[in-house]
């Protein structure tokens, strides 16, 4: 596979859904006046998950109309048989659970991070320091056996002092939300990785619903016994709560796992990092967040970052 040509379907999916996700920051930022991290996290998952199953049906129903069409169209003779018996099935059930499960406990574990950081930090910072996975991801690919330049550890310094600006006030303390926020950005690494693994492997449709129910139950699981959500906050915070799980989730997820596939983990968290750019034009549009200059120069600093650890993407020896 040739990691550099990206098809635009791709891009736009991968656009696409850094741009939901993007405003689904003020849509976070704005729920939690109403429920807890975990009881957001859960009852939008489980949105995401309802979501995708009227799809799935649609999907189901469409693809056994064109396989009865294909069928009709095969002249009966003796060889007919056996073209159907050979007829390729490129998916099977256990990489589909195996790879829903493992999406969804990551999901988790970084989403609730997220969540949780959102509480003490601007929508602005949070969008920043979560594209932090665009370093993080190649780096951990020096564990996967693959390749670091030059070029990434420059990326990793910039990075650094872009956090710096952004993030430590005065008496060089940094704020709870931004060390959860940043444990949130490795997290969301991981399941970037793990959807560049199981996304050429399993229906990413499907995929993306079996995540969002794990996510959900693992949500709720500690909503209950710690958060103890009511219906009626929840119905409160119904529209930050509705975006979130139709849109963000339903929608957006979907989004990153079709348009991952087959499409190298680096190239495809650079477009996703765009989602730290919009969040930041949504918080200062939406919730009349505004950054400093030292927090602008900061951003600056962690976008040019961003675009230079894509950098050795395009001098990748042919083998």
């Amino acid at each position: 596979m040739n990691s550099q040509r990206m098809p635009l379907k791709n891009s736009l999916c991968l656009l696409l859904a850094a741009t939901i996700w993007g405003i689904a920051f003020v849509a976070q930022s704005v729920g939690m006046e109403y429920v807890g991290p975990f009881t957001f996290n859960g009852v939008r998952s489980l949105i995401g998950a309802a979501v995708l199953v009227p799809v799935l049906f649609i999907l189901n129903r469409s693809g056994n109309k064109s396989s009865a069409a294909t069928d009709s169209a095969i002249p009966e003779s003796s060889s007919a048989p056996s073209e159907k018996a050979v007829s390729p099935t490129p998916y099977n059930s256990r990489d589909l659970w195996l790879g829903g499960i493992a999406c969804g406990f990551a999901l988790f574990a970084a989403s609730s991070f997220q969540q949780f950081g959102i509480q003490y930090t601007t929508v602005g910072k949070a969008g920043f320091i979560t594209a932090c996975y665009i370093v993080i991801v190649p780096i951990i690919g020096i564990f996967l056996k693959k390749k670091c330049s030059p070029f990434i550890w420059a990326a990793v310094v910039m990075a650094l002092v872009g956090l710096y600006l952004l993030c430590i006030t005065d008496g060089f303390s940094i704020g709870l939300g931004d060390i959860l926020v940043l444990v949130c950005a490795f997290l969301f690494s991981l399941h970037i990785l793990v959807i560049d693994y199981f996304s050429p492997k399993a229906d990413g449709v499907k995929l993306s619903c079996i995540q969002f129910l794990v996510c959900g139950i693992l949500s709720m699981i500690p909503a209950l016994i710690l958060e103890h959500p009511q219906i009626s906050s929840i119905l409160t915070a119904w529209l930050p709560i509705l975006y979130a799980g139709v849109m963000s989730c339903g929608v957006a997820y979907t989004l990153q796992i079709v348009g991952q596939k087959n499409v190298n983990p680096t190239v495809a968290s650079l477009i996703l990092s765009l989602e730290s750019c919009i969040s930041v034009l949504a918080g200062w549009v939406l919730l009349d967040q505004k950054l400093s200059i030292k927090e602008l120069l900061g951003c600056v600093i962690m976008f040019a970052a961003i675009i230079l650890a894509q950098l050795p993407e395009k001098e990748k020896d042919n083998k």
